[in-house]
């Protein structure tokens, strides 16, 4: 058989089982394995081997436990309540205010936890009563929590670009600051579309009563302001020896965990059930993604030994003559369809092998290598419109699941539509102008 036909057959097998609800690296590394046996007889064994050996020596992937970790410390301490608290309190006597806290509630959420999840749990169980019982609008919140969880995925760091980094093999840190404008220009653009929004109608989000605002002294609010501040002081102290360069990136989450779990300990929030809590699933999380790497990479491996990314790049470039940005355009579109049925690892392991290779040699006025960091944010930024695309967005039931039972699905599905659109205006944006990812991880980096 041709090889383009058998990984026509591969792909194909891979869609169909991932149809049955099987696990997403079970599906994946099934495939991979029985097409590397039937190639290459027993000689295939080498290939899981190898990307075993690969995963192990991965430096980088150190990082992803500690910040999985600090993540759980925050949600299971009530560290993101006094958060919420202190942007209550500050934002809430302005129209809509209660939204915007909201959004830079998952922006610090997100530089704390790497994921979409934890955002979106806090965000439904904190943010979301505390608006609805204001008489906030129902659409227009459960949109905003739903787009700011997605922050987690983009703003480092990031889970999903340590996933990126392994299979693009591109440096986590470059990828981490390359995520951190695009990450806070959709923050930014959340929160002037509720200022639009309640400045138009301030109906939609009803600032804090007066009886409400001289209920609360001066010493409290400054007591909240340095509750919530705890936070960025951990962020900060993570992330500044990182950007210069006192410590590598695994040594700077080494001292996020251990300051965001010092914290939980000296405010005697550190029980024995949020250490079994956070510990049970750090490692829950932390190996599921390990073997979904594993699969990506011994799937990929056949992928290249098939040669079916020179095939794709002469479909493209030479067969239907198509240029580069149209290429890039596709790429995306496809990322979009396959959100509304996949969740982002599932994209990522499926199309990287066929996409990144193609990315380093498509001529889009930048070099290779920042074409690959930049070609990570805009896959990021997809993901993010992935979570929240019907009919199988992953955050669609996740709300439904913990929001009150008067938010129905229906409403929850209306609620992302305008946010889907300023996720794609973001989008275009990064991709029009590509400094916008690249400029941070040049200062850092160049010098």
């Amino acid at each position: 058989m041709d090889y383009n036909y058998i990984a026509i057959v591969m792909f194909g097998g891979m869609l169909a089982m991932l149809l049955t609800g099987q696990r997403v690296f079970a599906v994946i590394g099934f495939i991979g394995a029985v097409a590397a046996l039937a190639l290459w007889g027993t000689g295939g064994s080498a290939i899981p081997f190898t990307s075993t050996i690969k995963l192990m020596n991965w430096y980088p992937m150190l990082t992803l436990p500690m910040f999985v970790w600090m993540g759980y410390i925050m949600s299971e301490t009530r560290m993101a309540d006094d958060l919420y608290r202190m942007f209550h309190v500050w934002f809430g006597p302005i129209p809509g205010g209660l939204a915007i806290g909201t959004v830079l509630l998952m922006v610090l959420i997100s530089a704390m936890n790497g994921l979409s999840v934890a955002g979106l749990a806090i965000g439904a169980t904190i943010a979301l009563p505390e608006m609805l019982k204001r008489d906030y609008d129902k659409v227009m919140v459960t949109g905003i929590i739903q787009g700011g969880s997605s922050l987690g995925i983009l703003v480092p760091p990031s889970v999903v670009l340590v996933l990126y980094a392994m299979i693009a093999r591109q440096p986590v840190g470059q990828l981490w600051l390359a995520g951190v404008f695009p990450g806070l220009l959709m923050a930014g653009i959340f929160i002037l579309y509720v200022v639009i929004r309640c400045g138009l109608n301030p109906r939609l989000g009803p600032p804090l009563s007066r009886e409400e605002r001289n209920a609360i002294s001066w010493s409290e609010k400054a007591a909240l302001l340095r509750a919530g501040v705890m936070p960025v002081v951990i962020f900060a102290a993570m992330m500044g020896p990182f950007i210069y360069g006192w410590a590598s990136l695994v040594e700077a989450s080494v001292i996020g965990a251990a300051i965001s779990t010092l914290v939980a300990v000296l405010r005697g929030r550190m029980t024995r059930r949020v250490y079994e809590i956070c510990m049970t699933q750090t490692l829950g999380v932390s190996c599921m993604f390990m073997w979904i790497l594993l699969a990506a990479l011994a799937f990929g491996a056949v992928f290249d030994g098939l040669g079916a990314v020179k095939a794709l790049e002469n479909l493209f470039l030479q067969d239907l003559g198509l240029s580069p940005w149209t290429i890039l355009v596709l790429m995306q579109l496809s990322f979009l369809i396959m959100g509304m049925f996949l969740d982002d690892t599932a994209m990522l392991v499926i199309v990287a092998p066929l996409y990144v290779p193609l990315v380093a040699k498509l001529d889009l006025g930048i070099a290779p290598g920042d074409a690959l960091i930049w070609y990570g944010v805009l896959y990021t930024i997809t993901c993010q419109i992935a979570y929240i695309s019907p009919p199988f967005g992953y955050n669609l039931f996740l709300m439904r699941a913990m929001a009150p039972d008067h938010v129905t699905l229906g409403d929850i599905y209306r609620s992302i539509f305008p946010i889907a659109g300023l996720m794609i205006l973001t989008l275009i944006i990064v991709m029009v102008f590509p400094e916008i990812a690249l400029w941070l991880p040049h200062q850092v980096y160049g010098n």
